[in-house]
């Protein structure tokens, strides 16, 4: 065979191994390019998909159960017994219990539930692996935050139980004032949202569950009891303190009135605490 033909041989087999080689490279091309969270759908996929495991992980601990048992027990005997209950009241309104619910909530319930969304992950060293994985930090934020409000939200709604079973079925007592009852509501699921991105930024500063608790604990039962001081502080103090209360906040949606400057107050609120959450957890990217 002569040189010219052993040349040519040569140049047929490397175009031949190039041309088998490209489909694998193209192929883990792809892989790697789909593996990528581009988009709006690969942004919510992964974030629901992180709020799902999450409320798994709620569902399947006895903590959840206990908690939401708890409260609607504490309700029910405020609601019912405490200084004659609602039989003392003139009027069937569940004006009472948003006197006593927005507490509980920023004492118990949202710690609770969001004591461990970061902390947890943080001191079994699962937070390296989660934020190696093809998902972004605001993911991971938001897929925690969607999963702790939600846990919150299924207690509030569990709330409308007593009135439900009190003027529509099985007891019939009369006409009820559901409008403020709903408006109410509303503004305990906004509360909420903003208490749980709270107790997710503090969850976001230290592996301790407990400090996560008490920290979340305290800044909100202090958000929210500062409104009590309005009415002893007069003047441009007493509208700055009104300003940041929670119970400033809340009340008129206990009264029936939706207050747009309310609602703009806690999405901000928990707004700016998930924007320091996600700097948080990005920050130990950096270190």
């Amino acid at each position: 065979m002569s040189d010219t033909a052993m040349e040519v041989e040569k140049d047929d087999a490397k175009d031949s191994e190039k041309l088998s080689d490209s489909p694998a490279k193209e192929a883990n091309a792809n892989k790697s390019e789909a593996s990528r969270p581009e988009g709006g759908g690969h942004f919510f996929m992964n974030m629901w998909t992180i709020a799902k495991r999450e409320l798994v992980g709620y569902l399947n601990a006895p903590l959840a159960y206990i908690v939401i048992c708890g409260t609607l027990l504490v309700v029910g005997v405020q609601f019912f017994l405490y200084q004659g209950g609602i039989w003392q009241v003139d009027r069937a309104s569940m004006a009472r219990m948003f006197q006593f619910i927005p507490g509980l909530l920023c004492f118990l319930t949202i710690p609770l539930f969001t004591m461990r969304s970061l902390s947890e992950e943080k001191r079994l060293g699962t937070i390296e692996l989660l934020i190696t994985m093809p998902v972004r930090d605001s993911e991971v934020i938001l897929g925690k935050f969607v999963a702790a409000l939600g846990m919150v939200t299924i207690q509030i709604l569990l709330l409308s139980l007593y009135p439900i079973m009190m003027f529509v079925a099985p007891w019939h007592l009369g006409a009820f004032e559901w409008g403020p009852f709903w408006s109410g509501m509303l503004g305990l699921v906004l509360m909420s949202g903003a208490g749980c991105a709270l107790g997710l930024m503090f969850s976001g500063f230290t592996e301790s569950q407990i400090l996560s608790y008490f920290a979340t604990a305290v800044a909100l039962l202090a958000l929210f009891f500062i409104g009590s001081v309005v009415e002893l502080v007069r003047g441009p103090v007493g509208d700055v303190i009104a300003f940041f209360s929670f119970q400033s906040r809340f009340d008129p949606f206990a009264r029936g009135v939706i207050d747009s400057r309310a609602i703009l107050y806690f999405v901000s609120i928990s707004v700016l605490c998930l924007l320091v959450a996600f700097r948080s957890l990005e920050s130990r990217k950096w270190s």
